[in-house]
């Protein structure tokens, strides 16, 4: 979904992402393994926290999220999943990065290029699409949960780099690095975060109606539902009762 509309739009999604737990189980203790290759210990590993508290929000088992973390930390023998990123190009001009844990780089090549082929997407070369979008931490919090006075000068307080309204939600935007502390401080003056995740997120967006909005709506979820694919980002965006229309 694209950057700056995210948040706002990501409640259209939540009951077809629900619809499909047990694979989101899947994708996740994949993420926690390959987390803790480089740590075990959360606090001091922003990807392997990012990965755990979205497990504990889908209500994965602790033992079996730390089943996860022994066999990335290789106290269980780890499974071996290579890290790919790839670069698309979409309907109407739009960007998408793509990032995949695979155990067979060329099964999955093969059915991502049949996957964009079927939905007017293609791969784009290295670095067309990356420059697009930059690494940051995003805290949502929903507009009637919390005053926007008292969020800005408590974020900017504790190093967030700003607080923006989008839609019915506030975002904190944070540096990658900082954003479980900067979340941390927060909850500790009791303003804890409806989500936090740390992503990909794009400078500009391209908005899409009509045929190629259904057509990259689609794309989209059909990634999504890849076995292999952990994480879509794209710069596009929909109109709110276009969105809704096409997730029903």
């Amino acid at each position: 979904m694209s950057g700056h509309n995210r948040w706002s739009k990501i409640k259209h999604t939540k009951a077809a992402s629900d619809a499909k737990k047990s694979k989101g189980w899947t994708k996740l203790l994949k993420e926690i393994t390959v987390a803790a290759k480089s740590g075990g210990d959360p606090s001091g590993n922003p990807r392997l926290r990012t990965a755990v508290d979205k497990a504990r929000a889908g209500n994965i088992p602790n033992d079996t999220i730390k089943r996860s973390i022994l066999k990335g930390s290789g106290e269980l023998g780890a499974d071996s999943y290579e890290e790919l990123t790839y670069e698309v190009y979409g309907p109407g001009g739009t960007a998408v990065v793509v990032e995949i844990l695979t155990d067979n780089r060329n099964r999955t090549a093969g059915e991502i290029r049949k996957l964009l082929e079927r939905h007017n997407g293609k791969l784009a070369a290295s670095g067309s699409v990356l420059y697009l979008f930059h690494k940051q931490g995003h805290l949502v919090y929903e507009k009637d949960a919390v005053s926007e006075d008292a969020l800005m000068e408590a974020a900017l307080e504790v190093g967030a780099e700003d607080v923006r309204a989008d839609g019915d939600i506030f975002l904190v935007v944070t540096e990658p690095g900082k954003t479980f502390d900067v979340k941390d401080a927060l909850e500790k003056k009791g303003l804890a975060p409806s989500h936090t995740e740390v992503g990909m997120y794009p400078d500009n967006s391209v908005h899409l109606e009509g045929k190629e909005a259904e057509t990259m709506f689609k794309l989209v979820q059909t990634l999504e539902d890849h076995d292999d694919v952990q994480n879509v980002y794209a710069n596009y965006d929909i109109d709110d009762a276009l969105l809704e229309q096409l997730s029903a």
